[in-house]
């Protein structure tokens, strides 16, 4: 019961002390999820959503380190320009995918 007491309280921390990042981990969760999801069933719908996710919380990041530097800015910014490239570039092999089939 201590190690759930433990971990509400650094969940809740960490939503108080930086929102914006908390709500771009949580993003990236979820597209983390759908990929599972996606890779199991192979449903379009789920890596749509998992792309979403990713550039969402992609351009998120860019944002905040644009308004507020942070001391790792490099990392981040890096980081998230990758993400972004990838996400775009699945995106955009996928609707190519789907145009051929029609």
């Amino acid at each position: 019961m201590r190690l759930w007491q433990l971990w509400w309280q650094t969940l809740v921390l960490s939503t108080q002390y930086n929102p914006p990042q908390f709500i771009e981990v949580i993003m990236l969760m979820l597209a983390m999820i759908l990929l599972g999801f996606w890779s199991l069933t192979g449903d379009l719908p789920y890596l749509v959503l998992c792309l979403s996710y990713v550039l969402g919380s992609s351009i998120s990041m860019l944002v905040r380190e644009a308004i507020i530097p942070s001391p790792d800015f490099h990392i981040t910014q890096v980081l998230s320009v990758l993400l972004l490239y990838i996400s775009l570039l699945t995106l955009i092999e996928l609707m190519l995918t789907v145009a051929q089939r029609f």
